[in-house]
């Protein structure tokens, strides 16, 4: 992997990610789970919880890599926009800098939808191991 490299993968918030997540985690805040509840609030529907993305950047470490022997040590994201149930969303990362003395490769990245609308970014620091 080196500087410069780049990657993308697309990535749908499926009904059956959203409930297993809820599932999962117990987050049933009713931003998330009551549409009525998110309408009056000014989305258009419920809003995906971010956590989800994050579960989309461990996917992209641990499975699509070229490498299979890293670990996430930090990752910080921003989210710009909310993401609804059924959004198709492409993750576009790029490698900004390898720190060849420590091992560690420092991404950026965004999500996108199908619009082009950015929706979240940030950054990962993934080791070698």
């Amino acid at each position: 992997m080196l500087k410069g490299d780049r990657f993308t993968h697309s990535y749908t918030v499926s009904p059956l990610i959203h409930e297993q997540f809820i599932e999962l985690f117990g987050d049933r805040n009713p931003l998330h789970t009551d549409e009525p509840f998110s309408r009056r609030k000014g989305f258009q529907g419920r809003v995906m919880h971010g956590n989800i993305l994050n579960g989309f950047l461990s996917h992209f470490i641990g499975e699509l890599l070229p490498i299979k022997n890293v670990i996430i040590q930090s990752q910080e994201i921003k989210y710009y926009r909310p993401v609804y149930l059924n959004d198709e969303l492409l993750l576009a990362a790029f490698i900004e800098d390898v720190h060849e003395s420590v091992n560690v490769v420092e991404f950026k990245f965004n999500f996108s939808n199908t619009n082009g609308v950015r929706v979240a970014g940030g950054k990962i620091m993934i080791g070698i191991i």
